[in-house]
Order: C-alpha cells, then structure tokens, then sequence
C-alpha cells in the first residue's frame, strides 16, 4: 500500500506525521512517500526519510497514497490532491462540522485520533495526551522566561529571594506536567480543577490542592466528569470557585490556565477584576487560547501586557517542541495504523473496534456526529 506524509500548511505548524524511526517500520511492508521538507522544522531532513527507506516526493505524490498521515486537516487545495476513497488520518478536530462535511464530500475515509476512546488499550495512540504533556512542560518555560524573577527560593550574600507561587487551572495531563515543571523550577504550587479524584495526583507532585466545596449531588456527580474530561459546572459552583480563585491568583505570581471542554468554547476562570487584582509582573499563560481562552483579556498567538500583568495567548504549545512533539504523535499514529492494517498490509477497517469505530468521523459520502 502506499502512505502518503505531506508536509503541513497550517501556518505555525512545525510537527510532522510520521517520523524517520516510525517510517522505517512502515517501509517493511509499504510504499512510503514523504513530500521533501516535511520533516524540517521537526529535525528529520529528507535524507533521514530516504535512509529510512522512504521515497521523497512532491505534495500532489504524498496526497494521492492511498492512506494519508497528518497533524492537521488538509485545506481545499490538498483534499483536491487526495483520490476518493482514500484513507486520511491524522488530528482533525471531530467538531469541526464543516470541515468533515468536505472531507465526506470527497468521498475520504477520515480518522479523527483525539476522538479515541480514553480507555487502556487506546493510550498508546492518545495524541491529546501526548501533545497535552509537551505543551503543560512548555507552558511552564514560557512563563518562567516571561517572569521577571527566579523561580525557586535563593538564599544569597545580598539577602533572599522568594519562590515564585504558580496556580494551575485545570489538572488534566498538562497540568499535571505544568506542575511537576514548576516544581522541579522549585515554584510553590497551588492548583485547581473541577474532579475530585485528582486532588491524590496534584498533592502527589508536590502542589496544595484548592477545594471548591459541593453543596448539592448534582454538583458531585458532574464533577467526575465524562470519558476522562471536565463537564460544565452548575452556575453557583462556578461562582464560588470564581470567588476562590480570585483570591489565590491575586496571590500569585504565575497562573497557567489549562480548561478545556470538548467541543465548546473554553470556560471563563481569571476574569478581568482578578487580573486587575494580580501582582505587577505577573504572568498568566493562557492555554486554552484556541477554544476562547480561559481570560477575556488573552489575545490569540499574542502576549500582551494588560493591568500590569503579562497575558501570553500562544496556541498549540505543542508545536514550539516539534521534535519530541513529532516523535511522540508519529508512534501514536503508528500504533493506531495496527487496527486498520491486516496482516498482509491491506487496509482492513473494522467498524466494530471499539476505537475505530470512535474515531472514523466519515467515510462513503457520510459523516458521522459526535455525541
């Protein structure tokens, strides 16, 4: 079979689908074809693909393999390149309507990776977590290179200086790595997030966890969560968390803001009266920029000085590591390429898998909703 890699468009994006380790184990059974470049700014040059056994091509050779791996959803111009029928995979937002009702109108058979169940036999192709976990580490170096002080507590000749006091918003996998970054800066953590079950791993890192208290069952039971992700929070509990965290982000020196809910925009946590109330100097890193942003001050791809406080928008932090960040997304594609290849190379797509069956977002003309 042939697998096409192009090389991505989407401007800013600098990892790429498949890199020189995993391409060799593809070239064992298929013919692979890396458009020239594609690997560049993930430092994997051409001759990396080609002593991998890969052939180096154009773009319209890699779009018109019969399977497709990339980061992000090809544009009009590249679903042009692709033939109907051919097999796409790669992080194509599954709530991006209009983009699968094109993908569906070429007749393509798309594969959506962050739509993988979060079950065990699924982690070693979960994309979120992988590219969450670089860019929770890169969060915390941006803010610490934005900060105008150290980090950790210096005893010195000419006196001592302070730990800087970080607050995470949102412990999933790149809070959680945002934390155990700023504590090996030797930061004094504090973090917050709407699960009960994860206040065990934020103090197992070394952070004080912020308890919002419940008052009602309904407000615990959607605090568990879904799948693995963070529900909308009943409106009163929302309020007093706000008041909580007003509280211990004017404290603060750093905030890194993580909160995400698949599928809507990003929930409201550092509104304009805290930032008002944090700290000349201080920093707030933004992550959840692209579904909105968890402030209404930070400005996408921008860092802007708002209050006195530094507010950094930059989205997919991911992508400011592209060599790690590409070797990890390629061995999560790699590994979900086991399900829809048989044995003797075929694609062989078997809609009663569990993942397959969750992440396929359209194929024959149809396009298939998520719940």
């Amino acid at each position: 079979m042939k697998i096409g890699v192009p090389a991505e468009s989407k401007p800013g994006e600098t990892r790429v689908a498949a890199t020189p380790e995993t391409v060799k184990k593809l070239c064992a059974r298929h013919d692979v074809i890396v458009q020239s470049g594609a690997g560049l700014h993930a430092a994997a040059p051409d001759d990396a693909y080609a002593a991998a056994g890969a052939r180096i091509g154009s773009a319209e050779e890699a779009f018109r393999a019969e399977l497709v791996l990339k980061v992000r959803a090809p544009d009009a111009r590249e679903r042009g390149l692709m033939a109907p029928g051919a097999a796409l995979v790669g992080m194509l937002d599954p709530f991006d309507t209009d983009t699968l009702a094109a993908l569906a109108d070429r007749r393509l058979q798309a594969f959506a990776l962050e739509a993988a169940p979060r079950i065990t036999r699924a982690q070693s192709m979960d994309v979120l977590s992988s590219q969450a976990n670089i860019a929770g580490y890169k969060a915390v170096l941006m803010a610490a290179n934005a900060y105008g002080r150290f980090m950790p507590m210096l005893m010195t000749a000419a006196g001592t200086v302070k730990a800087a006091r970080v607050l995470i918003m949102g412990v999933g996998v790149a809070g959680l790595q945002a934390i155990a970054t700023a504590k090996r800066l030797g930061a004094v953590i504090e973090a917050s997030d709407v699960r009960p079950p994860v206040k065990e791993q934020v103090e197992s890192l070394g952070a004080r966890f912020i308890d919002v208290p419940f008052v009602t069952d309904e407000e615990r039971e959607i605090a568990q969560g879904a799948g693995g992700y963070a529900r909308p929070m009943p409106a009163d509990w929302m309020k007093r968390q706000a008041e909580l965290v007003h509280e211990r982000a004017r404290l603060a020196d750093i905030v890194i803001t993580t909160a995400l809910i698949p599928g809507r925009k990003a929930p409201v946590l550092i509104a304009e009266d805290t930032v008002r109330a944090m700290k000349p100097g201080a920093v707030i890193v933004d992550m959840a920029i692209g579904q909105g942003g968890n402030c209404p001050l930070t400005e996408y791809g921008k860092t802007v000085v708002k209050h006195g406080v530094i507010l950094i928008g930059e989205p997919d932090l991911a992508t400011l590591v592209p060599a790690d960040a590409s070797a990890l997304y390629a061995r999560n594609v790699f590994d979900f390429l086991k399900l829809i290849i048989d044995a003797e190379g075929r694609l062989a797509v078997d809609r009663e898998d569990e993942i397959v069956r969750a992440v396929l977002v359209c194929a024959d003309g149809q396009v298939f909703r998520r719940q």
